[in-house]
């Protein structure tokens, strides 16, 4: 009878140990960025223009080799307020498509407990303006204190997702806009 008793407690300890280990497990396989930068620059010989996001979000997950972003379009702040209101409601429709997203497969598999960098690449899907786009994208991971860093530089053709640009303007805008991005990771926690 003690025997049973004692071997109940060994199940109740090891099922312990197995929730609490998955939860370490999950932990550091799921990277999750809450803070993140993305720039987009737009250069003509009339107008320069340029608008930062803060609000965006990525999972990094390295068990299945992926990474997906969410980017809210009405999160991009401008220097002039006119060219955010024009932005959001002619050009990108932001209450029609409010996020721009990627979805896509690591070209190598990632072990971001250790303090290294990765010049990687991730190919899959890029939707913006309700348009998806396959491409290849490059970036540098960088690791450091079981966190991580992602920073990618590419270009975005505005006709590859029917970004239409009124002809009033359209010598002021960049057919082709510079995207930089910078993702901070830390390990993705169960609440």
């Amino acid at each position: 009878m003690n025997l049973m008793v004692g071997s109940g407690r060994i199940r109740i300890l090891l099922i312990a140990l197995l929730i609490s280990g998955g939860d370490s497990l999950l932990a550091q396989e799921i990277y999750k960025a809450d803070s993140s930068e993305i720039r987009f620059f737009s250069s003509t010989p009339i107008e320069n223009i340029e608008a930062t996001n803060s609000t965006s979000t990525s999972l990094l997950n390295l068990a299945r080799n992926e990474v997906s972003f969410r980017v809210p379009i009405s999160g991009f702040v401008f220097d002039k307020s006119l060219m955010q209101e024009h932005f959001n409601e002619n050009y990108m429709e932001a209450e029609k498509f409010p996020y721009a997203t990627f979805k896509g497969k690591l070209s190598d598999t990632l072990d971001l407990c250790k303090d290294t960098v990765y010049h990687i690449s991730a190919t899959g899907l890029m939707n913006i303006h309700g348009v998806d786009q396959a491409n290849t994208y490059n970036g540098i991971i960088q690791s450091n204190d079981g966190k991580a860093t992602l920073t990618c530089e590419f270009k975005v053709a505005l006709a590859d997702h029917n970004i239409k640009v009124p002809s009033v303007v359209f010598a002021n805008i960049a057919k082709e806009i510079e995207v930089k991005a910078t993702f901070y990771y830390v390990p993705f926690e169960h609440e």
